[in-house]
């Protein structure tokens, strides 16, 4: 049986992990979120546990200095 992959499912990196990648702390991340919804036009996916799940993709972009 082959495995699909879905598209929200397929490269997530957790708070702490975008934050890192940002330069920023993971509070400001979830401030964001809170007051906005979003961090620089990136919105995460929300988890059942309640965590939030960054896309890799736009993260990236972002940390390279393209427009989210």
């Amino acid at each position: 049986m082959q495995t699909q992959i879905t598209p929200s499912a397929a490269r997530t990196l957790s708070t702490e992990q975008a934050a890192a990648a940002l330069h920023i702390k993971p509070q400001t991340l979830r401030a964001a979120v809170c007051r906005a919804g979003h961090y620089a036009g990136i919105r995460p996916h929300k988890l059942p546990s309640r965590f939030l799940a960054w896309p890799a993709e736009a993260i990236e972009r972002l940390t390279a200095g393209e427009v989210a």
